[in-house]
């Protein structure tokens, strides 16, 4: 056989030639490794451990450890007290509950499945497109104003100037002022020969009054000094004093809790208001100590005076009321912020005036 032949023939054995088990099967490994990092879990239902998909845990609980099978859940455990869990989950741990700040109040507290919700005070607002680092004091109308929309935890006050008919208003004016300069001529013509009539006859007066009426006299008799030098009688001068009073009375009349101790508490913010330079002054007078004030001067302003006001109230006890606090700016002049304190407290419906029942 010539060389020729003989090379065609070996082609022709190795063309016929089949493999067997003996050469290595690379690409199965290859596909192998492939669908194991091909593996999907279901979304909201399972996650991925290693290489089998493991079921979530229930909402209000967290993974102590993972599943050994898949479509198995793992070992699952309770959120502790401050914890929890909105959804079904993977999480190792619950999350941590939200701590209301000073300036908000509670309005659904803290449980394993929900975390808690807060809201800005009465009396305060907070924007909700805006970031909540703090909340804003509700604004006032000013006195040419008038309320659009009360301020509410997520909006401020919105007020409008009150609309008035000038030429309308100008015509009345033009009327009434001189009616108003003739009556007070009039009247006080009168009451200058009232006041000389009494002048004179006051002794006989005094010599006939029936014995009912003079303890009525010995009240007048007692009468400040400063009001009697004013050239009118004792008795005019009484009841100008009484007229005063009752017309305060009138003003700041007594206010009556909707829902006792709660909403005296509920007040409390108002008298953040009050001008700092007389705050000391105010807590003084209700008889707070004064290394117990200068013992809060480390809070802001805010929270000191709602400390201060719970150190009264505490020490007060059941006497403590609205009133006493009420009287207490009076009595040092802050006659503005009483009046606000009181129309805010009975706006908001914790307060109510006797007189209304």
């Amino acid at each position: 056989m010539t060389p020729f032949l003989q090379y065609m023939a070996f082609l022709t054995l190795i063309w016929h030639l089949k493999p067997t088990g003996a050469y290595p099967q690379f690409g199965l490994d290859l596909v192998g490794n492939r669908t194991r990092r091909d593996v999907h879990c279901r979304p909201d239902l399972e996650y991925l451990n290693g290489n089998i998909c493991c079921l979530y845990c229930p909402a209000g609980t967290h993974k102590i450890s993972p599943c050994t099978r898949a479509g198995e859940k793992g070992k699952c455990e309770e959120c502790e007290d401050g914890t929890y869990t909105e959804h079904a989950n993977g999480l190792q741990l619950c999350l941590k509950c939200t701590q209301c700040r000073s300036d908000q109040e509670v309005v659904r507290p803290c449980t394993p499945t929900q975390d808690t919700a807060c809201q800005c005070k009465l009396g305060r607002f907070c924007a909700p497109d805006q970031a909540c680092e703090v909340c804003k004091t509700c604004s006032r109308c000013e006195e040419d104003e008038e309320m659009e929309r009360s301020c509410t935890s997520t909006s401020n006050t919105e007020c409008k100037k009150i609309q008035t008919n000038t030429a309308s208003t100008s015509a009345k004016a033009s009327v009434i002022v001189p009616l108003v300069l003739i009556a007070a001529v009039v009247i006080g013509g009168m009451i200058i020969a009232v006041c000389t009539r009494r002048h004179c006859k006051a002794t006989d007066t005094r010599r006939n009054v029936p014995d009912g009426l003079k303890a009525g006299l010995h009240y007048s008799r007692n009468c400040p000094t400063k009001e009697k030098s004013n050239g009118e009688t004792p008795g005019q001068s009484c009841s100008n004093l009484i007229l005063s009073r009752q017309l305060e009375d009138k003003q700041f009349p007594k206010l009556v809790p909707v829902n006792g101790e709660e909403s005296l508490r509920k007040c409390f913010e108002y008298f953040e208001e009050i001008d700092f330079y007389y705050h000391k002054r105010f807590f003084r007078h209700l008889g707070i100590m004064d290394n117990v004030i200068k013992s809060k001067d480390h809070l802001l302003y805010d929270d000191k005076i709602h400390e201060l006001l719970n150190i009264w109230m505490e020490k007060e006890g059941k006497e403590a009321t609205l009133n006493d606090l009420l009287k207490a700016l009076l009595d040092l002049n802050q006659r503005r912020t009483a009046e606000t304190v009181k129309e805010n407290a009975v706006l908001n419906g914790h307060y109510f005036c006797d007189n209304e029942r």
